[in-house]
């Protein structure tokens, strides 16, 4: 199972770095992607400064990937999940992540003081997730702010791309949805703020807010070492993208980059 970490919505709002080792560890008989799948390490992560923003920053964040008892996974990217549902084809149950939000500094000189900075929230609700075949996987989530107000729909589909020696990669395609006070919450501007920074104010309603389309590779350096890499694209849509934040100050292109190192026990 994998999710963009929706940036805006996740750690990543992508990212599905570790699909492709869990999906196909045992594609490769006496090699390095063979054995345990519980991963530890750290990684740096260049991401757009806010939601919408046309500039970045670079943010350090621990990478955990870890199957534990009772059919739970943690992981930095992912989140948290517990499996109600655990058959060949179906998976679901309850779903957990972490949101960045954006402080002053981010936001830059034109708008830090004037547009709301917004500090990291968890969200929590359930997913389900189809597998279609060995390689391709469908799935859904559903989400609220657990001190807040706001809602994300992710509809995603991956695809575990063929095998190149120890290189395992795969694709990821999501789109995202937030309700209104989602919405207003990362893309609004209020008439106050709007007379400041001399823009049309901006109250969007629940909508599409992002496609996403993510490449992720693992490659082993030994046994227990390894490097995973993602580069996410992410397009902004529908009232996200016309926000005059996204129109004026930022872009409704995302771009974010991904590398860590990885300690498999």
């Amino acid at each position: 199972m994998s999710r963009c970490r929706s940036l805006p919505a996740s750690w990543m709002r992508a990212t599905a770095m570790m699909l492709a080792l869990t999906a196909s560890a045992g594609a490769m008989a006496d090699n390095p992607t063979d054995g345990p799948n519980d991963l530890f390490g750290v990684g740096i992560q260049r991401m757009p400064a806010w939601i919408g923003s046309k500039d970045h920053r670079n943010q350090a964040v621990p990478y955990i990937q870890a199957e534990l008892p009772w059919h739970i996974t943690l992981s930095t990217l992912d989140g948290l999940t517990v499996d109600l549902i655990h058959g060949d084809k179906w998976r679901g149950g309850l779903y957990g992540n972490y949101m960045w939000g954006r402080d002053r500094e981010e936001l830059g000189p034109k708008l830090g003081g004037v547009i709301d900075s917004l500090g990291p929230r968890i969200n929590a609700g359930g997913y389900l997730e189809y597998q279609a075949t060995a390689q391709l996987s469908f799935g859904t989530t559903l989400s609220h702010d657990t001190q807040g107000e706001g809602a994300y729909l992710d509809v995603y589909a991956d695809y575990d791309l063929p095998v190149i020696g120890y290189l395992n990669h795969s694709l990821q395609v999501q789109w995202q949805a937030m309700n209104g006070p989602a919405m207003r919450r990362f893309f609004g501007v209020t008439p106050e703020q709007a007379a400041k920074l001399d823009i049309t104010a901006w109250s969007p309603g629940a909508g599409s807010q992002q496609m996403a389309f993510e490449y992720d590779a693992y490659m082993p350096t030994s046994l227990h070492t390894g490097f995973a890499i993602a580069i996410n694209y992410t397009r902004l849509l529908g009232q996200a993208a016309e926000s005059p934040l996204v129109r004026v100050y930022g872009s409704r292109n995302q771009l974010t980059t991904t590398l860590a190192f990885v300690y498999r026990l």
